[in-house]
């Protein structure tokens, strides 16, 4: 069994807009409850941890029950960082293995949960080949980047709970920062298999309004269509 823990704590300040992106509507609902109801189909997750500020837990306590959510629901606090956050959702986890997903990414499919769940790797994530050059530089062109052994990281990922808290604690203690967990476990368990499983194009996360308007035609393509 599985606990999804769940990141909604983020502002959303590249959104430029009052609210969260999470909690914006797309396609007419929440974009939370996109993965939750999604969540909700899948028996191998038995609860959710959700990472959030507390002031939103009140009306997400709402949409789940405005949405039929059964899949229990906890929460966890937010976070200054991805990371804290991370860390502050583990301190709940009770299954011996986690799935890490941000609610960011609300165009992630059922078969996407399935296909990472039953990778035959214990520590997965979903990622995809990029499909452009990529240099080093700011000001100045600096180097190249082979973008042959390079992969899009998309999420969710799964990992062993316990294993990725004790990765946390070593990351706390050294001062290191990581914008996401599979890299955190490579560089203090290089030894542990990551199963790379193929990735989505549609799998896109919101950061700016733009995305936003690209996501309607996104769930309008994929979603919709059902394609």
């Amino acid at each position: 069994m599985f606990t999804l823990l769940f990141l909604s704590g983020g502002t959303g300040s590249r959104m430029l807009n009052a609210v969260p992106k999470q909690y914006m509507l797309l396609a007419g609902k929440p974009v939370v409850m996109h993965i939750l109801e999604r969540v909700d189909q899948l028996p191998e997750i038995a609860e959710v941890v959700m990472v959030c500020a507390k002031e939103y837990e009140p009306a997400i306590a709402l949409m789940l029950n405005q949405y039929g959510v059964r899949t229990p629901v906890r929460f966890a606090p937010a976070g200054s960082t991805r990371q804290e956050s991370v860390r502050n959702g583990l301190a709940m986890v009770a299954t011996d293995n986690v799935i890490v997903h941000e609610a960011a990414r609300p165009f992630v499919k059922v078969e996407d949960f399935q296909r990472l769940m039953e990778a035959n790797e214990p520590n997965a994530m979903l990622g995809e080949a990029i499909p452009f050059s990529v240099l080093v530089g700011h000001e100045y062109v600096e180097g190249a980047l082979e973008r042959s052994s390079l992969v899009n990281v998309q999420l969710p990922q799964k990992f062993q709970t316990q294993l990725l808290r004790e990765v946390h604690e070593k990351a706390m203690a050294d001062g290191a920062t990581f914008t996401e967990d599979a890299a955190m476990l490579h560089k203090y368990h290089p030894e542990v298999p990551i199963k790379i499983c193929p990735g989505m194009p549609y799998n896109l996360k919101l950061t700016t309004r733009i995305d936003m308007l690209v996501g309607e035609q996104i769930y309008d393509e994929v979603f919709r269509k059902r394609k």
